[in-house]
């Protein structure tokens, strides 16, 4: 197969979702604007929480993504198939921690704001 027959074939199967895909990226878009409006910075916040909630959101995808797809894991048989489904999964991770990571800036932040306490720099 092909480059191209390959890649053909991941836009077909992404085309029923499209609309999911497209509001992940609205939401991502939205967090990230919000948060760093309010003083965010990734390399600076630091947040074990949300690190491990990604993680675990990336890993659930190896149960949900062929559930999703009407699949299933012991049909993820050759080497494109392995590939392609620890891409999405290394995906969903990072589109997590993006959101997630954020997302824990902005309730961790304001409580501790109001406490009076400085958020940890790194």
């Amino acid at each position: 197969m092909t480059i191209q027959g390959a890649l053909t074939i991941l836009m077909y199967a992404l085309a029923p979702f499209l609309w999911l895909i497209v509001a992940g990226v609205g939401l991502l878009v939205i967090v990230q604007l919000i948060a760093r409006l309010r003083g965010y910075a990734a390399l600076r916040y630091r947040c074990l929480g949300a690190n491990l909630a990604s993680l675990a959101v990336g890993l659930s995808g190896l149960w949900w993504i062929p559930a999703f797809t009407s699949s299933r894991l012991a049909y993820v048989a050759t080497v494109f198939d392995w590939v392609a489904l620890i891409g999405a999964v290394v995906g969903l991770a990072v589109a997590a921690w993006l959101v997630l990571h954020p997302l824990s800036y902005l309730v961790r932040g304001q409580r501790q704001a109001r406490a009076g306490r400085a958020l940890p720099r790194g």
